[in-house]
C-alpha cells in the first residue's frame, strides 16, 4: 500500500475541547463524499473508535505508543489504513500530554511525530475571543517537529463572536479551518468510563454520528482539510504494514483440519477489544467466532478456547447472572481445563459474584462496584506460566475500571505491576488467565499462538 496514505491527527488543548465530535463528524464528511475513510484513535480508548466505525463503516483502531511501543505505531497505522483514500486520527486529552511520567510517550503530539501528520487543533472558544490567538500560538510552537496546520473553533456562540475569534488568529499565523456552532444534539452521553458505547445505543448512535457529520459539513472547509491531509509525505522510517501473520508461523496445516474454535464474547455487556487480537487468533489458525453472554444460553458448538474483553458487565449484572446456563457452560469449560483469557470486565464475569449476584464462579473471588476510579499504564511481567504468556514474559498494559475484586490475586498471580508501587494481581489457575489489565496483543504476538496452540492441545 501507499506508504504516504493522505491522513490528519485531531487534537485539542484539553479534554472536552470536541475532538470526538470534529474526528467523527470529519470522518463521516469525508465517507459521505465517496472517500474511504480510515479511522484511528490515539491511545488505548475502546469506546470512540465504536463511533469512528459508524462514521467510516471500517474497523476504529488504536495507535498506542505505551502499549505497542513506538515502532509499532507506523506498521500499525498502515495495516489499519490499507486500502484507504485517507486516514483521521482522533488524539487524546491535550496535545501533549502522555503517559504519566513518560515525558511525550503516547501523546497525541508524540503519534502525530511518529506518523509525520499534520494536526488539526480543536478549540473550545466558548469562553474567550481575543485570548485564542495566545492559547493556538503556544500549542503550535512549543514543539517545532509537531505541524499545526489549521484550527476548527468549537461552541461559538453567534457571527460576531466568530469574527472576533477570526480577527484575533490572524496574528498566530494558523489558518482556522471550521467554525462550529454549539449544538447539544450532537452530545453523547456519558456514565463513569466515559462515554456510552455505540453497541448500547446502536439507534441514537447513529443519529449522533450523522448530527456530527451535519455540523462539520456546514462548518468546515472539507477541501483545506483534505488538502491539508495529502500534503503529509510518506509515514517516518520506512514503515512496512503490520501483519497478524508471523513469518515462522504457518497455520493452515496438511491436513487441511479447521482449527480449534476460540469463543469471544461480545454484546453490550463486552464491548472492549482490539480488531488485532481477533486477527492475531485468526492468523494463528484459530476459528474465531462471537457470542453474546446477555443473549446466547451456549458457547459455539465446539468451543476449546474462551476470550473474555473488557466491557460494562457491573451495568448488565442482573441480565449476566440470569443467564445461568451459560453461566455454567462457562465454568464446565474453565473446569476442564480449556484456555480461558479475561481482561477486566471479563476478570469481573468469572468471578462468584458481582455486587452480590452469582456470576460464573470460576474463580473463588467477588467483586463490587466502587466510588474509586482506577486509572492508568501498567508496565507488567508475567509471574507464573499460563495459557498467554511464559513467566517473566513483559507486557505493558492499561487499567480502566471503577470495581474491586477481593482478592486481588490468586495463588498465583497473572501478572506483576512495575514502578513506584509493586504489586501483584490477576488469576493464572489450570488455564485460566483474569486479569485487571487490558494489553495489546501486537506488542508481544506470541500471546495469540500460544493461546491457540493450548487450544488444539488441551
Amino acid at each position: 500500500m501507499r506508504a504516504s496514505v493522505p491522513r490528519l491527527v485531531i487534537a485539542a488543548p484539553s479534554s472536552g475541547s470536541g475532538k470526538t465530535t470534529v474526528a467523527t463528524g470529519l470522518m463521516a464528511a469525508f465517507a459521505a463524499r465517496g472517500l474511504a475513510v480510515s479511522p484511528h484513535k490515539v491511545g488505548p480508548d475502546y469506546i470512540d473508535p465504536g463511533y469512528h466505525a459508524l462514521a467510516t463503516g471500517r474497523v476504529g483502531r488504536n495507535l498506542d505508543a505505551y502499549l505497542c511501543g513506538p515502532e509499532l505505531v507506523g506498521p500499525l497505522f498502515l495495516h489499519g489504513a490499507r486500502g484507504c483514500d485517507i486516514a483521521v486520527v482522533e488524539g487524546v486529552m491535550g496535545l501533549y500530554d502522555g503517559a504519566a511520567g513518560e515525558g511525550e510517550l503516547a501523546s497525541t503530539a508524540h503519534v502525530a511525530k511518529l506518523l509525520g501528520a499534520p494536526v488539526v487543533l480543536v478549540v473550545d472558544a466558548s469562553s474567550q475571543s481575543r485570548s485564542v490567538a495566545a492559547l493556538v500560538h503556544g500549542f503550535a510552537s512549543w514543539d517545532p517537529e509537531v505541524r499545526v496546520g489549521g484550527v476548527i473553533l468549537n461552541k461559538v456562540a453567534s457571527d460576531r463572536h466568530e469574527e472576533l475569534l477570526r480577527e484575533a488568529l490572524e496574528q498566530a499565523g494558523v489558518p482556522v479551518l471550521g467554525v462550529l456552532r454549539r449544538a447539544p444534539q450532537v452530545d453523547t452521553p456519558s456514565r463513569h468510563l466515559g462515554l456510552v458505547p455505540v453497541a448500547e445505543r446502536r439507534a441514537a448512535a447513529v443519529e449522533a454520528v450523522a448530527a456530527m457529520a451535519a455540523q462539520v459539513l456546514d462548518g468546515c472547509d472539507l477541501r483545506a482539510l483534505e488538502a491539508l491531509a495529502r500534503a503529509a509525505g510518506a509515514v517516518p522510517g520506512g514503515s512496512a504494514p503490520w501483519t497478524p501473520a508471523s513469518p515462522t508461523h504457518h497455520p493452515t496445516r496438511p491436513d487441511k483440519q479447521p482449527g480449534p474454535v476460540v469463543a469471544v464474547a461480545g454484546g453490550s455487556a463486552f464491548t472492549f477489544s482490539y480488531a488485532e487480537h481477533t486477527e492475531l487468533l485468526t492468523a494463528a489458525g484459530a476459528d474465531v467466532v462471537a457470542f453474546d453472554p446477555l443473549r446466547d444460553e451456549e458457547l459455539p458448538e465446539g468451543t476449546a478456547g474462551l476470550v473474555i474483553g473488557g466491557g460494562f458487565p457491573e451495568v448488565y449484572a442482573a441480565e449476566l447472572s440470569a443467564n445461568e446456563p451459560l453461566r455454567k457452560a462457562v465454568a464446565e469449560l474453565a473446569g476442564s481445563g480449556a484456555p480461558v483469557a479475561a481482561e477486566c470486565a471479563g476478570l469481573l464475569y468469572l468471578c462468584r459474584e458481582l455486587d452480590g449476584l452469582p456470576m460464573c464462579g470460576v474463580l473463588d473471588a467477588s467483586a463490587r462496584m466502587t466510588e474509586r476510579l482506577t486509572l492508568g499504564y501498567r508496565d507488567a511481567v508475567a509471574v507464573s506460566d499460563s495459557v498467554l504468556a511464559a513467566a517473566g514474559t513483559r507486557m505493558r498494559g492499561h487499567e480502566f475500571h471503577r470495581t474491586a475484586v477481593e482478592p486481588g490475586s490468586g495463588a498465583e498471580p497473572a501478572w506483576g505491576v512495575r514502578g513506584p508501587r509493586p504489586r501483584v494481581e490477576g488469576f493464572v489457575e489450570r488455564g485460566v488467565h483474569a486479569s485487571y489489565l487490558h494489553t495489546h496483543w501486537a506488542s508481544e504476538p506470541g500471546v495469540a499462538r500460544r493461546f491457540v496452540e493450548r487450544c488444539r492441545t488441551s
